[in-house]
């Protein structure tokens, strides 16, 4: 299983099939060792704050919950 990192791929130029794999890949949590699956869990949580629109159907990975601005 191969993990994505924040040295390797600009969160930015990340598409919404990218995010997609890595929230199946957190889902299945099958990871070589508990360490890509942290990569993974962090670079989510990046992309939570700073693209939270392509993170919002994945907060639950998070345990963070959709901030409802009223």
């Amino acid at each position: 299983m191969k993990t994505l990192t924040k040295a390797s791929r600009d969160i930015a130029v990340l598409t919404s099939q990218d995010v997609a794999e890595l929230a199946v890949r957190l889902e299945v949590d099958d990871y070589a060792d508990p360490f890509e699956g942290l990569n993974d869990w962090h670079l989510l949580r990046s992309l939570a704050f700073q693209r939270p629109e392509m993170v919002e159907p994945y907060l639950h990975l998070l345990d963070m919950e959709a901030y409802d601005e009223a």
